[in-house]
């Protein structure tokens, strides 16, 4: 079992910065391909970015290309969303997942463990 805590969320106008981080704890979580997706009101949860175990490789969403780094501290046993340039599209409940497998990094069904989740909200 892992849980996972989401913080950094908040409200930034449009062009401002966030740091967003998930705290991992219980079983290892460096063995993990985690990701972070986001969700809002009315729309289907979406995926944002991904990162391997060993943290080489990563995925993103186009729209958050150039945008949004994740990176991944396995000592810290913490994963981190930097995202930079932020739009008012940005505007979401944004949840870190965790996988015990290999995902298709996209797809929510795949990941077996989510946080609460945490509000960004970007003012235009």
């Amino acid at each position: 079992q892992v849980q996972l805590a989401e913080s950094g969320g908040g409200v930034v106008q449009a062009g401002g910065s966030l740091r967003l981080s998930c705290a991992a704890s219980g079983r290892t979580f460096s063995r993990n391909a985690m990701a972070w997706f986001r969700q809002a009101p009315g729309k289907e949860r979406e995926f944002v970015a991904s990162i391997s175990w060993g943290g080489t490789n990563t995925v993103y969403t186009d729209s958050v290309k150039g945008r949004f780094t994740i990176s991944r501290d396995n000592a810290k046993n913490s994963v981190l969303l930097q995202m930079n340039s932020l739009k008012p599209e940005d505007t979401a409940v944004y949840y870190c997942a965790a996988a015990a497998g290999s995902p298709t990094p996209r797809i929510p069904v795949q990941y077996d463990y989510w946080g609460q989740g945490t509000q960004v909200t970007v003012s235009s």
